[in-house]
């Protein structure tokens, strides 16, 4: 039960062995191969290599990494994935985790795993050879009451400014619609919408809007047609009457639903077209009753916190190859760090 190690394009030969293993061990739809393969496509840099470890009834662990330079190697880690693609049993960390950095090409020093969820993976003490460091903590929506229970625990000024903005929008003689969308399709027309309401805002001053032309484009069009063949995504697209104003971009497995990305047209910010639309969506989530959880999967915000008064950690595990350069490391560190009362 060696660990083996292939160039990561031959993930989409392997897809029916990793997206088995997903399914048992981390059943988010991000981390199927019809998410990451189009990731390796756009964002790849052609060195990634998929290293899986292999028992009598199928794949036990699997994971995507690609060279940082000097010995260095991290988990494969693009901006548009939540969570590092890491499939391996939630307590074998610490030793699966050596075992990988003796397996790569080289002298491997050192092997980082990112964005690892504490829900997932138990997060071994930090030892001689092993660090492990906070990197955000996530918030999340557990459906288990109905939506009007859920929504009166909700602080006073959510609901009220909610039913004040509804109010104004209601006056004007526009009745906003929520509508759904998970036919693959109806994908390329809706991210092409998406990218529109993007550009409104600030992401277009900093070039990050989605555009059809371009690699974030290309990728969530063919990834959430990938996603919406396997029935495993949804586009919420909130409408003041003829005019879309807001939208979630989502992708569910099992009865876990995760919030990809959310846009608005920034012309309606006064009446905060996204908070209308989530109430109006997680209203019809509650009600449906498919699902147990919602993600948000991101740095917890303080928007976040009017929705939800949970949040657990997401975590990076390092693995050195010898102790003494985990201990340089951490004396760099230290060299590094301004005295206290000096400048910065």
């Amino acid at each position: 039960m060696d660990w083996k190690l292939v160039p990561a394009r031959q993930l989409a030969m392997l897809a029916p062995q990793w997206d088995a293993l997903q399914a048992r061990l981390l059943p988010h739809a991000f981390l199927r191969t019809h998410f990451l393969l189009p990731l390796l496509e756009q964002f790849g840099s052609g060195d990634e290599l998929l290293a899986y470890r292999e028992g009598v009834d199928g794949w036990t662990a699997a994971l995507l990494v690609q060279p940082r330079g000097h010995g260095r190697w991290n988990t494969f880690q693009p901006s548009q994935l939540p969570l590092g693609p890491v499939l391996m049993p939630r307590d074998a960390l610490d030793t699966e985790l050596p075992a990988v950095l003796r397996a790569l090409p080289g002298t491997a020093l050192s092997l980082g795993l990112t964005q690892l969820d504490t829900l997932f993976f138990t997060v071994p003490d930090e030892g001689p050879c092993l660090r492990s460091q906070h990197y955000i903590d996530t918030a999340w929506v557990d459906i288990q009451t109905d939506f009007d229970t859920y929504w009166e625990a909700r602080g006073k000024n959510l609901r009220q400014n909610s039913r004040k903005q509804l109010k104004k929008v209601e006056t004007t003689g526009v009745t906003p619609r929520l509508e759904v969308i998970e036919a693959p399709e109806a994908v390329a027309e809706a991210l092409r919408q998406y990218g529109e309401l993007e550009t409104s805002g600030w992401k277009a001053e900093l070039g990050t809007a989605i555009s059809m032309e371009g690699a974030q484009g290309r990728f969530y069009q063919r990834a959430l047609e990938g996603a919406a063949q396997a029935g495993q995504m949804r586009i919420y697209r909130y409408w003041f009457g003829d005019e879309v104003v807001a939208m979630d971009l989502c992708v569910h497995q099992d009865d876990r639903l995760v919030i990809l990305k959310t846009a608005y047209q920034q012309a309606h910010h006064a009446v905060s077209p996204s908070t209308l639309m989530r109430v109006d969506e997680f209203r019809a989530l509650f009600d449906e009753g498919r699902f147990k959880r919602i993600e948000f999967y991101g740095r917890v915000m303080e928007w976040h916190t009017r929705w939800t008064a949970d949040a657990r950690a997401l975590v990076h595990l390092t693995a050195y190859r010898w102790s003494w350069l985990k201990a340089l490391q951490d004396w760099r560190a230290r060299r590094a760090k301004p005295a206290a009362g000096a400048p910065a």
